[in-house]
Parts: structure tokens; C-alpha cells; sequence
């Protein structure tokens, strides 16, 4: 069998992969329960790439609901060693605004109540991994080159916010956010990056801002067709990136 070059993990707004052609789709059971939905494997531009909606092809699962453990178990399951998370964020810093794609280079965790470790269970492992840099710095290095050579703007680094869900946050929250230092703000950044390292897996994330977060930018109410405007805008030129990463 073909080794998998890339998993892609898509979020609101990115259901599907439509540049694979021979298309199978692997319905997996894992130790930690069924993932978000079926893995769509199929080739793009000669190179085995496996796609998963983090919340259901038909976006039925909000954010605390998501079983990250299982959707990264299965995509290992299958042959995947990279994974590339496409994340539909806020923008809070000033260079981040709606329709900018960002490769952040940290995180800071706000969500609570999820299961974040495969050391949940009596008798796991107890795992220590180095978390200092939460993204894969190689795979990172990787996205920012497959951007240079296809011609996609790519921002480099970022602090991302990872945040409860599935509500918006207020205006005082994200003030709090851009003191913390964060330049971005979703709902499903963790526990998927600390469990993709505690997994072993190259795991890097490609932020989608979608619209300005709450008192940055114009200052508008945020609605979901601005939102899905603005992502698919901003994915234009997703499956050349994601194509090139696919090579190396």
C-alpha cells in the first residue's frame, strides 16, 4: 500500500478536499472511540493525502464534543505520520485580520473539562513530552516553503488562543487574550496539538482567520456567512500548498 504523504484535519468551513481524485473512504475504530467522521484517502498530484472533518462532515460536533484522541489515533492508524490542522480562527493582532492565512508558532490553552492526554486512563503511561514548541518546527518550516512556492501569503508565527466554544468571546475576554500575547483565537487547537505530540506525530497548524475576534478590526457582529465568506476566500489556494507539502 502507498504510504499517506500528509493527513489534513479541516475545520468550520472545510468539510472536504475536493482536488482528490480516487477517493476511498476508511471508516476506523479506534481505542478511544469512534473520530469525528470517515477518512477520506485519496491522490493529489500523484501523492497519497488522508482528510478529516474535525467536527463532522456535516459540522454536528462543537468544539468540547470533538474525540481529539480518537481522530489522531485514527489517522495514525492508517498510515499517517504528518498532519497538517486547518484551524478557522479570530484575528486579534493587527496583521492577522480576516482572509490572512497564519502558520502560528505557539499556544496558550483556555479551554477546560476536555480530555487532553492519553494518560486518561487507569494504568496509561504517564507521559512528560516537551511541549516548549507546540507545532513541529520541521513540518512548520515545511508549510512556509510548499507557501513560497506556490505563491500563497503565509504569515509567519503567532500566538494562538485556544478557547472554550462553541460561543464567541466577549470583547473583554479577547483584551485579555491580546495582553496574554495572542495574535489569534479558535475553539479546537487543544488538546489536538499536545496529543498529537504525546502520539508521536509531525503536527503543524494553518489558521484560516475568518473575521476580526470580538472589539479588534471594524468592531462588526460576527455572522457565519462572513465567516464562510471569508474562509472560502482565504482557501483558494489551499490544495496547491497542500499538494506541494505533499511531496516532502
Amino acid at each position: 500500500m502507498q504510504p499517506i504523504a500528509l493527513a489534513v484535519i479541516g475545520g468550520t468551513g472545510v468539510y472536504n478536499l475536493a482536488t482528490l481524485d480516487d477517493v476511498q473512504t476508511h471508516e476506523v475504530e479506534t481505542r478511544f472511540g469512534t473520530p469525528s467522521g470517515p477518512i477520506r484517502v485519496g491522490s493529489l498530484l500523484g501523492h497519497r493525502v488522508a482528510f478529516l472533518a474535525r467536527h463532522g462532515e456535516g459540522h454536528s460536533l462543537p468544539p468540547h464534543k470533538i474525540n481529539y484522541r480518537a481522530n489522531l489515533a485514527a489517522l495514525q492508524q492508517i498510515g499517517a505520520s504528518r498532519v497538517l490542522a486547518l484551524n478557522t480562527v479570530g484575528g486579534i493582532g493587527d496583521d492577522f485580520g480576516p482572509r490572512v492565512l497564519a502558520c502560528p508558532d505557539q499556544i496558550i490553552d483556555y479551554t477546560w473539562g476536555r480530555i487532553s492526554t492519553l494518560c486518561e486512563e487507569a494504568g496509561s503511561d504517564v507521559l512528560h513530552v516537551d511541549f516548549g514548541h507546540p507545532y513541529t518546527p520541521m513540518l512548520r518550516s515545511k508549510i512556509l516553503a510548499a507557501a513560497k512556492v506556490t505563491g500563497v501569503t503565509v504569515r509567519d508565527g503567532g500566538c494562538y488562543a485556544a478557547t472554550q466554544g462553541p460561543r464567541l468571546e466577549t470583547i473583554a475576554e479577547i483584551a485579555r487574550l491580546r495582553r496574554d500575547g495572542c495574535d489569534l483565537v479558535g475553539m479546537t487547537g487543544m488538546p489536538e496539538a499536545a496529543l498529537a505530540r504525546e502520539l508521536g506525530l509531525d503536527y503543524a497548524c494553518l489558521a484560516i482567520v475568518a473575521n476580526w475576534a470580538a472589539g479588534c478590526g471594524d468592531g462588526e457582529e460576527i455572522t457565519m456567512a462572513e465567516v464562510l465568506s471569508n474562509v472560502q476566500a482565504a482557501s483558494n489556494g489551499l490544495p496547491e500548498l497542500i499538494g506541494e507539502l505533499a511531496r516532502g
